[in-house]
């Protein structure tokens, strides 16, 4: 049986710092995912490497307020998850390994500034990187 078919994207912290300084290729996934009604998930534990300042980061804070924007939490079985994968893959990046975890919920493309660290992790992950 092949993949699922990717129904939304999951970024990394790459993703989120590239979109904040007005990269035109995550303009244009942003946009893309909001035409195709496709949701972007960005899991809590990145929304905390790159936040810093609410009044600075205005195009971040718009773009987690879209509709088709969620960030997911880090629950007890995503936890859970994300440090199991990180024993059996011997990494140790857990918010690495919670992207991994929410992609695999959410059609398993990632967009990442570090392709090969979570390939570690999946190696049959879709990374599009930036």
């Amino acid at each position: 049986m092949g993949r699922p078919h990717p129904t939304g994207l999951t970024f990394d912290a790459g993703a989120l710092i590239a979109f904040e300084a007005r990269d035109r290729r995550m303009n244009a996934l942003v946009q893309r995912a909001k035409d195709l009604g496709r949701p972007i998930v960005v899991p809590a534990g990145v929304l905390g490497q790159v936040w810093r300042d609410r009044r600075r980061q205005v195009r971040i804070a718009d773009l987690l307020a879209g509709r088709n924007v969620v960030v997911e939490e880090l629950t007890r079985a995503r936890a859970q998850a994300a440090g199991e994968l990180c024993g059996r893959s011997r990494t140790t990046d857990l918010i690495d390994a919670s992207v991994v975890v929410a992609a695999w919920r959410n059609g398993r493309v990632v967009v990442s500034s570090d392709a090969a660290d979570l390939r570690r992790l999946d190696p049959s992950l879709d990374v599009v990187p930036i």
